[in-house]
């Protein structure tokens, strides 16, 4: 498995892990209220606000590690220089998130639209980013 092919795996993986262990912390604290009441909404607000800057950093953590033991590992010097070919793949792997995220952010809307709890459209927003 090539170097780009490693790290995109390791940041799919970590962001997995990250958002599953955040979420398993989190949910003890969910409020059992309304499903429209405010403490809800300040449940999620707060949810979203302290998991953007966690997933960053430890998304740069895991990566210097990554980083490091693979050159350990592999005793292989990682070159900047990318090809037509790597280039194109983190092209199409932009535009695949981008994809998955819009069409999550739709999906979270239906789900206000079909009078669903609110609930559901940040679980589904959280899963499609």
């Amino acid at each position: 498995m090539s170097y780009p092919e490693r790290r995109a795996l390791v940041s799919i993986l970590t962001t997995l892990v990250v958002t599953g262990i955040y979420a398993a912390y989190m949910a003890p604290q969910y409020p059992q209220a309304d499903a429209y009441s405010p403490e809800i909404f300040h449940f999620w607000g707060r949810f979203f606000l302290i998991l953007i800057p966690v997933s960053i950093a430890a998304r740069i953590i895991i990566q210097i590690l990554f980083v490091i033991l693979n050159t350990i590992a592999t005793r292989e010097e990682i070159s900047d220089r990318s090809d037509e070919r790597t280039r194109l793949i983190e092209l199409k792997s932009t535009r695949n998130g981008m994809w998955i995220f819009v069409l999550g952010f739709f999906l979270a809307m239906s789900a206000l639209v079909a009078e669903l709890q609110p609930s559901i459209m940040f679980v589904v927003l959280i899963g499609s980013g």
